[in-house]
């Protein structure tokens, strides 16, 4: 069943203000104060309000939602997923992705080398990249789980992208990854995309464990 334009012109706008930081976790969403900024009527605004809620991305704190965050354990159930279905459209990109797809991940490299010092557009270019390789996999059902995960992925408040040194690295690893899936080897590209993923955890990890001690002083 298709849904109504309104809906998900709300759904998505509201979305995407999370994705890209307008509202944080813990951050309280007024129903009016949406209406109006969005130029949306409050109908739409409370169906999509609903919907984010039951995919838990918003969390109820008395009679307000709030955008909900993740505790140590979810972020670690999360990045597990992820690892697993990342890994895996990686290796189906290495039998199905066509010549153009590989040579427009290439192109990505090439252009996202230019914002290294703009760690945010990094970010929003790493998620492209992530995403172009989703669709090169060419499975609908494995793109569908991805969008799932990668929507929860927007709880997090920060990008490991921008810890000094990662968008570098984040770069060279995304060479190998679209190397082993242009030359066909699927085991090749799994490892080396799980890996990526790991490695970015791991940051985050270490951006967390920073935060913290900081909180605490």
């Amino acid at each position: 069943m298709t849904e109504p334009k309104h809906l998900k012109d709300a759904y998505s706008l509201i979305l995407e203000a999370i994705d890209v930081g307008v509202y944080k976790p813990g951050d309280r969403l007024v129903e009016s104060e949406l209406a109006d900024r969005f130029g949306v009527s409050r109908t739409p605004i409370r169906e999509a309000l609903q919907r984010l809620e039951t995919q838990s991305l918003l969390t109820r704190d008395g009679r307000s939602l709030i955008v909900a965050s993740l505790d140590h354990n979810q972020l670690a159930e999360l990045y597990v997923v992820r690892s697993e279905l990342e890994g895996l459209a990686a290796r189906l990109a290495a039998r199905h992705a066509t010549d153009e797809e590989v040579r427009l991940l290439r192109s990505m490299i090439e252009e996202d080398a230019r914002l290294l010092n703009d760690p945010q557009a990094l970010s929003r270019a790493n998620r492209r990249f992530h995403k172009q390789i989703h669709l090169a996999s060419h499975n609908r059902y494995l793109v569908q789980q991805l969008d799932l995960v990668h929507r929860s992925m927007a709880l997090l408040a920060s990008t490991s992208i921008s810890v000094a040194g990662r968008g570098e690295r984040t770069l060279e690893e995304h060479s190998a990854i679209v190397e082993a899936i242009a030359s066909g080897d699927g085991d090749t590209a799994y490892i080396a995309l799980k890996e990526h993923i790991s490695r970015a955890f791991e940051t985050r990890l270490r951006q967390d464990s920073i935060a913290a001690e900081r909180f605490s002083l």
